[in-house]
Formats: structure tokens, C-alpha cells, sequence
């Protein structure tokens, strides 16, 4: 007997049940409080002490000013395998010696892996400008900043940005790690960004206001609303994000969806530096590397960026992804998609074949 076939409705339904949409993601407010008791937590914004004289050239000196790292703990590491690398080694004293000689490991991988925990304050962004000086000395361009925060002052997170912008940075946020608050901003300034654990704003706590009224109040957050739009947009975010760190209250927190942080801008590739990159791509490796380039990383994000998967799970993704779009390329291999893990399987497989060399018996 002939099978009936079914009518085009009904088989549309029936294909609709059999393969459901898949659910929208709901925003999330959840209530917050600091870890440690303190006012200054989740995103606030500071008069800024007049500085007595221009900083130091890091750049061009080795006698940096003294600095300690107090908000937060920061470790150096010069592997992309966390899992199984951990996070290196502790570094607090940011004067020019404790961090070269932390960062000098680094020159054998050519990775650079600076994992903070803590805060975002002045000295935070200290150590984000004194550790990318010290990238640039040493040759290192694969820059990852692994972090995690729940928030802090609202012009360092910005000022940490824009040195994040300028030095080519990757940021993580990992599995059992939040991005709250200021630390948002942060965000915004790195080239590629990672996203497994949480981010989330609220709006922003005046401190050391003189306001004595809303109207006075709301005229020096919208300065500040307006200093967070224009950040946001020299670095490739979405100037609504400023909206909305200024409507949800700031005992609370507002979880971001994944479309959400894609609409802001603040996960995967950042959006003005890939147009800079394209450019100069282009004119060094070719149209054929910036179009493979750009169907790899639109592939990454369709098959290996999924919302709560884990850091390392992404990566192994994209090193498995990219072999079908022509990566690493012969030509400019360095510029290639995830090219951080062929410097560490390389400086890896070098040291392997020099310790081989010297225990094989000569003659």
C-alpha cells in the first residue's frame, strides 16, 4: 500500500515539533553585594587626584616608579593550557625588574597569559600598561588576559581598555569566572573575546559627590554616561550598554544574554579592530587570507563560541575548525586564526628536539 503523503500544513507541524526553535534566553537580575563588606565594588565612578607631573616612558626606561599590585592578585603565565598549565606564577611588585624577569619565560613560548583576580582600580590598570610595555620589549604579541571581576572604579576600567586596545589583547572571561560591572569595559577593549562565565552591569555609584539633589546627581552621572559612550565607541561597543549600566539599580545586577553581548559588542572578534585588520591584511597576506579569515571566525562563532561552554573546549574547537579554512597559512602563519597555540606547540616541540639532541650519545 501507497504511504499517504501528508498535507504541506500539517507536515510543516509536524517538522515544527520535531525540530523545536530553540529556546530565547531570558535576561537574569540577580541580587549583589561586595565580597568583602566595602562600598567600592561593581561599577563606581571616582574624581580622579590631579596627577603632579607627566608619567614616566615606560617604553624608553628602565626606572619605572614604584607600583604594588593591592587590588587583586595577577599571575604570569606563558601557556595557553590552563588546565593543565595553571596560571603561573604571582606577580605583585610592578617595578621594571619583578615583572621581566616574571614575563622572561615567555620569550621560549611566545605567549603571553596574565590572569587577574580582583578588582579594576588604578593599579589594575597599571599592570595591564607595564605588562604590555614589556610584551612590546620582548617580541611577544600573542596577549591574553584571563579575567576575573566583579567590578571596581569606572575611569580605570577605561583607561585599562584603551591601553587593551592599542596592544592587541585576547580576553577570557573562563567557566568559573564573572566580568561585572565595570569590568564590562574592560571588555570592549580587547581584539578577541572569549566569554564563558558571567557578565553583567548595574548602574553606577557616584562616590565623593557634592550632589545635594537628583538633578544635581544626574548631571554628573551623565557625565559620566557620556565618557562611557564615547569610550565605547572609539573601541567598536554598543553606546547602549552605557544605557543600560545607568538604569539597573546597583544592589542589583543584570545578567547579559549571549545576544545581548553580541548586540553590545563586547564578545568575540571587536569589531573597529577587525576593520584595521582587514586593511592590513590585506595588503600583507592577500584577499584570499582576509576572506578565509572571515569564514573561519564566522564558523567559530556558529559551531564553537556556545554559551557555557568552557574556554579551553572553545579553543580545542578552533584549532580543529580552522585546518578546513587553509590555517595556519604558510605565508603569514603569525597572523593566522589561534596562531598563540602554534608558538606554544613549536617552542614545545624545539625544546623536546634539544633535549632528544643532547641525550642522544655523540658519534
Amino acid at each position: 500500500m501507497r504511504a499517504r503523503l501528508l498535507p504541506p500544513l500539517l507536515l510543516c507541524v509536524v517538522l515544527s515539533a520535531c525540530n523545536p526553535a530553540p529556546p530565547v534566553e531570558q535576561p537574569v537580575i540577580i541580587e549583589t553585594t561586595s565580597g568583602d563588606g566595602e562600598t567600592n565594588y561593581g561599577a563606581v565612578s571616582v574624581d580622579e587626584p590631579p596627577v603632579p607631573e607627566p608619567p614616566a616612558d615606560l617604553a624608553s626606561t628602565t626606572d619605572w616608579p614604584a607600583e604594588q599590585l593591592t587590588s587583586g592578585e595577577a599571575k604570569i603565565s606563558c601557556e595557553v593550557d590552563y588546565e593543565t598549565a595553571g596560571d603561573g606564577l604571582p606577580l605583585a611588585d610592578l617595578g621594571f625588574e619583578p615583572v621581566a624577569d616574571a614575563m622572561a619565560p615567555c620569550q621560549d613560548t611566545g605567549v603571553l597569559r596574565l590572569s587577574y583576580a580582583g578588582k579594576i582600580a588604578p593599579d589594575f590598570s597599571a599592570l595591564v600598561e607595564r605588562v604590555g610595555v614589556m610584551a612590546d620589549r620582548m617580541g611577544l604579541e600573542d596577549r591574553i588576559l584571563d579575567i576575573d571581576s566583579s567590578g571596581g572604579q569606572v575611569e580605570a576600567a577605561i583607561r585599562a581598555g584603551d591601553i587593551i586596545a592599542e596592544d592587541g589583547w585576547t580576553i577570557w572571561v573562563r567557566e568559573d569566572a564573572v566580568c561585572h560591572s565595570s569590568c564590562v569595559l574592560v571588555l570592549a577593549g580587547g581584539d578577541n573575546r572569549l566569554i564563558s562565565g558571567k557578565v553583567g552591569v548595574h548602574r553606577i555609584i557616584r562616590l565623593q559627590s557634592e550632589a545635594t539633589s537628583r538633578a544635581e546627581l544626574s548631571q554628573e552621572l551623565q557625565d559620566v554616561h557620556s565618557n562611557i559612550e564615547q569610550y565605547l565607541a572609539r573601541n567598536g561597543g554598543a553606546v547602549a550598554l552605557a544605557d543600560m549600566m545607568m538604569t539597573v539599580p546597583n544592589r542589583s545586577l543584570r545578567l547579559l544574554t549571549t545576544n545581548e553581548l553580541e548586540e553590545f559588542g563586547i564578545v568575540g572578534i571587536n569589531a573597529a579592530q577587525d576593520d584595521l585588520d582587514r586593511i592590513r591584511l590585506a595588503r600583507k597576506c592577500g584577499e584570499d587570507f582576509v576572506r578565509r579569515r572571515d569564514d573561519f571566525f564566522r564558523s567559530f562563532d556558529r559551531k564553537c563560541a556556545t554559551p557555557g561552554e568552557d574556554v579551553e573546549a572553545m579553543n580545542s574547537c578552533g584549532l580543529e575548525l580552522r585546518e578546513r579554512f587553509g590555517f595556519p597559512d604558510g605565508k603569514c602563519r603569525v597572523d593566522s586564526p589561534f596562531s598563540e597555540f602554534d608558538q606554544a606547540i613549536h617552542a614545545s616541540t624545539g625544546a623536546a628536539d634539544e633535549a632528544m639532541t643532547e641525550a642522544t650519545p655523540a658519534g
